[in-house]
């Protein structure tokens, strides 16, 4: 557990530890402890690795023209 005085010297380093140990606690004089942890990114639930169909983009688009000239 680090001291408060401790993280003040070495922000960086803490950081570092928090991301490979997934946080760190801190103890500050007074006796009050607290929990450095990464915050997990954010993520659009649409962002999604692509698949290679083996599609053109130039085929795609008469696909969509087709199916809307059917309509």
């Amino acid at each position: 557990m680090q001291t408060y005085p401790d993280t003040q010297q070495d922000l960086t380093a803490l950081l570092e530890e928090a991301i490979r140990e997934g946080g760190v606690r801190i103890r500050r004089a007074d006796g009050k402890t607290f929990l450095l942890q990464p915050e997990e990114a954010k993520r659009s639930p649409l962002d999604v690795p692509g698949i290679d169909l083996g599609v053109s983009t130039e085929e795609i688009v008469n696909f969509v023209r087709e199916g809307r000239e059917r309509s």
